[in-house]
This record gives structure tokens, C-alpha cells and sequence, in this order.
């Protein structure tokens, strides 16, 4: 138990992402996890609706989204970009509303926020992710 009369909860720091407070109101950031040759290479965006993942890989051709580090976002940051090829992304559900993918969605990434920590869940099978195959063009 904690001081607030709570039970402490175990916090995997492997699948710690970053602070809440780093990621800006309707904001996005990149994020690495693990090592080696594959990572998972994801990004967050935050909307009114919370906090939200995504393994950072276009359905349409299986490259990152951002071209730039951290540029994920429409230029009025309503929706998340494609850099490449302009398709356009819910940021509440990864659903793709416009472009050479539209109709698809990004992979999500199940996520939980605990002491003010934003972390993948300890459902996300990260090898799983690193490995999974490139989208069809």
C-alpha cells in the first residue's frame, strides 16, 4: 500500500514511454523501444479524448509517417500526417479519412497511464510489432 492507503503498482520501466506532462496538449511525439537492428518505433498523440499509440509505420507504405523528428500532425494539429504521401489519420482512432490509404488504420498500441507516466501496456507484444510484415501498396 501507498501513503494514499492504495496498492502500489509495479511499473515496468522498459515499457515506459515518457511523463504526461512532456506530451503537449494536442500534441504528438516519437518514441523507441527496445534496441538493436528493429526497435518499435512508435508515437503518441494526445487529443480531447486522451492519450493515444501508434506503431509509427504508414498502412499505405510501411515507412515512418514523419519525415522530420516529430512532425506527426496536420499543420492545424487536428489530425495526424503522412508526411510522404499526405494521407490523413484520426488521432482518437488511427482511421485513415483521406489519401492513398484511406479506409485503413495505423496499428494501435494499447496504452496505460500510471503515477503520471505514460507506458505501453503490458498486453503490447513488442517483438510481435518489430517483426510484423509491411503493409500491402
Amino acid at each position: 500500500m501507498n501513503a494514499s492507503g492504495k496498492p502500489a503498482i509495479a511499473i515496468d520501466l522498459e515499457r515506459v514511454i515518457c511523463r504526461l506532462e512532456d506530451l503537449q496538449p494536442e500534441g504528438a511525439r516519437a518514441f523507441t523501444i527496445g534496441d538493436g537492428d528493429w526497435p518499435l518505433r512508435g508515437f503518441l498523440v494526445r487529443s480531447a479524448q486522451g492519450v493515444h499509440g501508434y506503431v509509427n509505420r504508414c498502412p499505405h507504405a510501411g515507412h515512418p509517417l514523419n519525415l522530420l523528428p516529430g512532425r506527426f500532425l496536420s499543420p492545424d494539429g487536428s489530425l495526424i500526417l503522412c508526411a510522404s504521401h499526405g494521407a490523413l489519420f484520426e488521432k482518437a482512432t488511427g482511421f485513415c479519412v483521406a489519401g492513398p490509404c484511406a479506409g485503413r488504420t495505423l496499428t494501435p498500441l494499447a496504452l496505460e497511464v500510471h503515477s503520471g507516466l505514460v507506458m505501453l501496456a503490458a498486453s503490447v507484444d513488442v517483438s510481435a510489432l518489430r517483426e510484423a510484415p509491411a503493409p500491402e501498396g
